[in-house]
């Protein structure tokens, strides 16, 4: 792939080290003099200096290839943007890859349709869920272009599914259960299988229905 990076922090540098470790092409783009310097003497000429959000850094770096994938990660969620919106409109670059700093910007990308999104805070956050079960429902993953998104209960021997057959559960219109992991172990997902304490049931559904499918399983 010829990838092309808009960002040389520390989130920028680090993967287009491992896609050239990897034997892609890279082209890494960064604006700040000092930075620009200690990435040049590693990269050398796969590091252009410039504004990423500017026609003339984007052409010089090589974006009217186009790139296979153009990734902006700059600290700057309003650069990130324009990067990616450049990008695809004007270059018709067909994947873009954008890093949210700031969470409450995220409807933003969504708006523009700018996906996937990658935020470092949405990533810790969906950890700690993870490790706090009284959170209930906790999100996996978000499929934005398919409209649906994967989520996690963890079934406690108090819950209205515990003891149930997955064809006994009233899932909501359009979900469905994709795995059931028991015991470090995922199970499929048979109609016949019946839900126990402690298993955590992986389920896909439409953006929306969360609080049907945990009242379903946890709080009916």
């Amino acid at each position: 792939m010829y990838v092309l990076i808009a960002g040389g922090g520390k989130v920028g540098s680090n993967l287009a080290r491992i896609l050239i470790r990897s034997g892609h092409e890279v082209t890494l783009i960064e604006q700040r003099d000092p930075r620009y310097s200690q990435l040049e003497e590693e990269l050398e000429h796969q590091v252009h200096k410039g504004d990423a959000t500017e026609l003339f850094t984007l052409e010089r770096a090589g974006i009217q290839r186009p790139p296979d994938v153009v990734v902006a990660v700059t600290g700057d969620d309003e650069d990130n943007i324009v990067i990616c919106q450049l990008a695809r409109d004007r270059y018709s670059v067909p994947k873009l890859i954008a890093r949210v700093n700031d969470p409450r910007n995220q409807p933003y990308f969504d708006l523009l349709g700018i996906a996937p999104t990658v935020s470092a805070s949405g990533a810790i956050m969906g950890l700690i869920e993870h490790e706090v079960p009284e959170h209930g429902l906790i999100h996996l993953l978000e499929l934005k272009k398919e409209n649906l998104e994967i989520v996690e209960i963890l079934v406690s021997d108090k819950d209205a599914c515990a003891g149930k057959q997955i064809r006994e559960v009233a899932f909501p219109e359009g979900s469905r259960v994709i795995s059931v992991v028991r015991n470090g172990k995922a199970e499929l997902p048979e109609e016949t299988l019946r839900l126990e304490s402690g298993d955590s049931v992986l389920a896909i559904l439409p953006p929306g229905k969360e609080d049907e499918l945990n009242r379903v399983l946890v709080r009916d």
